[in-house]
């Protein structure tokens, strides 16, 4: 004997699971762990490196385990919120067309902000050896 699970309304479209809720559940927690570490890390490191002002910060930043650790910051930050704004467009945005669309572009905007980041905090730190 085989239980169904599915509610009337979801037996008569024929709709159910996606498949994928556990692997992007999984995800976002594990890029939200990262960020328990990375985040103080991340505040208190502004905070040092401001003091010393522009020259300071630029200093601090040229440091391989600083330059290494805002790096890893910058992408666990991106990603997680990609995957945070991929829920939001999934389950709040209903046109097919429109939906597609923005997810494309939660993408591209995720990505070019990291590597916006991600290559303005290397050209610090290799400029600094020069």
């Amino acid at each position: 004997m085989t239980t169904n699970f599915k509610t009337p309304t979801a037996a008569a479209r024929g709709l159910g699971s996606a498949k994928s809720g556990t692997g992007h559940h999984i995800k976002q927690r594990v890029s939200a762990i990262a960020l328990l570490f990375l985040v103080p890390w991340f505040l208190y490191a502004v905070i040092a490196a401001s003091r010393g002002g522009f020259d300071g910060a630029t200093v601090w930043l040229a440091q391989p385990w600083n330059a290494i650790l805002m790096i890893l910051t910058l992408g666990a930050a991106f990603y997680h919120m990609r995957l945070g704004m991929q829920v939001i467009i999934e389950d709040y945005i209903h046109k097919a067309g429109m939906k597609q669309g923005l997810l494309i572009l939660n993408t591209f905007v995720c990505v070019g902000l990291f590597t916006a980041t991600a290559l303005s905090v290397l050209k610090v730190w290799i400029s600094a050896g020069l």
